[in-house]
């Protein structure tokens, strides 16, 4: 396995979850289920509590969004079973909620409420966040190393957290000096990369971002950070001319760097 070498002035690794640090397969085949069979069940039995409250209130204002943008929404059908306006008002979100999924929306509104409904699997020990085997090993070598590692994923701060605190390797959140998501902006968003350095203190071209997808690699390159693109198997096949222009790796382990801090 080819030594990749993280450029010398590198003082934070920034960090991609779904399929740079865990597989795609965790995401698409046990996360993303446990909300469509438990979402409704979870509206109904939380639906006066403040949390829910605030999560149903700012999936309505992301419907308003879009309705303004003139997105296109879910189409909701008559549903002779719902009678009183709380049903019909939960069926609503849930119609939403899971056509945001089937469209694969990064949305805030969203990843806070998916957020919310693992929170309670996780502690319970339904599901177990799943790793791959180079990546612990590997942060641990660039932290005694003397490198800041963070993560920026489209889910939310706090889905983040559950998945490496209650992970198979145990609890790995010490690991990480911080978190961001799609609060800081979208990540095929140049701006959010430039809205990281200066939150980390960090110019840039100190960073170098890991990610397995190439629209955000290329944000995170037009803002001047290094980037290399992540290859790991059921990642989405990358065109010959993403293969051409960015470093690839399959491994963390193949990462190298000889920086000063």
């Amino acid at each position: 396995m080819a030594t990749i070498s993280v450029p010398a002035c590198t003082r934070a690794l920034l960090l991609d979850i779904e399929g740079t640090t865990t597989p795609i397969t965790f995401v698409k085949d046990i996360l993303f289920p446990y909300i469509r069979e438990h979402l409704e069940d979870y509206l109904s039995s939380h639906w006066e509590e403040d949390e829910c409250k605030q999560d149903v209130h700012l999936l309505k204002k992301q419907i308003e969004e879009d309705m303004r943008q003139n997105r296109s929404r879910p189409v909701h059908a008559v549903d002779q079973t719902v009678h009183t306006d709380e049903e019909k008002a939960i069926r609503e979100v849930v119609d939403n909620v899971l056509w945001q999924m089937a469209a694969d929306r990064k949305s805030t509104a969203l990843k806070q409420l998916q957020g919310h409904m693992w929170r309670s699997a996780y502690s319970s020990g339904r599901i177990k966040g799943e790793i791959y085997q180079d990546v612990i090993p590997s942060i641990r070598r660039w932290k005694e190393q003397g490198l800041k590692v963070y993560i920026y994923s489209s889910g939310s701060v706090e889905a983040q957290k559950l998945l490496f605190g209650y992970s198979v390797e145990g609890d790995v959140l010490d690991l990480f000096d911080g978190h961001f998501d799609t609060t800081i902006g979208a990540k095929v968003e140049s701006k959010s990369y430039e809205r990281i350095a200066e939150r980390i203190g960090c110019r840039p071209e100190e960073i170098t971002f890991l990610t397995d997808v190439a629209r955000e690699a290329k944000a995170a390159e037009e803002a001047a950070v290094n980037v290399l693109l992540v290859a790991r198997p059921g990642n989405t096949e990358l065109t010959d001319d993403e293969r051409t222009h960015y470093e690839l790796m399959t491994s963390f382990s193949q990462l190298e760097w000889k920086g000063m801090v």
